[in-house]
């Protein structure tokens, strides 16, 4: 009970700063990216497979959130929910773009040193939240499950997952559908 309490103590706090970002207050928007970045962060990541583009897009992301924490509305959803659909679709805006871009390794005189950061990734499966998330992934039927993993984590499109798993388009639309249901559900929201 302590922990949904915790967790409904949080969402509140989200919630209050989306509306201070929405009046325009720098700090909640501050406050907002000390609470969520990590996580941001470690969704980005997983669509990019590259440090440098992930904190790029993470900036984007917030950029987005502060333009639009005016339309973001309590009752339609979680502000988590509605932030990691912005981090997620500014990651795969510029997965989409695919601009050639020269990989930073590549350019001359390149001094490479270690990233010492801990992985996004491995941050998030560490949360409650994270957890939780695998926890009810593995509920899922097999094909759906990589469904959900391929359109989320690598950006894919659900003509690109007909196309994969030989199905219709119809079919995919159906088990994507189906499963964030599910995921809905088992994760209380």
């Amino acid at each position: 009970m302590a922990g949904r309490d915790a967790d409904a103590a949080g969402e509140d706090r989200l919630v209050e700063l989306l509306g201070g970002i929405a009046a325009g207050d720098r700090n909640a928007l501050a406050d907002l990216y000390a609470d969520t970045s990590a996580q941001l962060l470690g969704i980005v990541h997983r669509i990019l497979h590259r440090r440098d583009l992930a904190e790029e897009v993470l900036h984007d992301a917030y950029l987005r959130i502060w333009h639009n924490a005016s339309t973001y509305a309590p009752e339609r959803g979680r502000p988590l929910t509605w932030m990691v659909a912005i981090a997620r679709h500014a990651a795969l805006d510029r997965l989409r773009r695919g601009r050639r871009e020269v990989p930073i390794d590549q350019l001359p005189d390149y001094d490479e040193t270690p990233d010492d950061a801990p992985d996004p990734h491995a941050r998030m499966l560490e949360s409650v939240e994270g957890r939780a998330l695998v926890d009810c992934l593995s509920q899922l039927d097999p094909e759906p499950r990589q469904c959900i993993l391929l359109a989320y984590h690598h950006g894919l499109t659900q003509q690109e997952l007909a196309r994969r798993f030989d199905r219709p388009l119809g079919t995919i639309k159906s088990w994507v559908r189906r499963a964030l249901l599910r995921l809905r559900d088992c994760l209380g929201g």
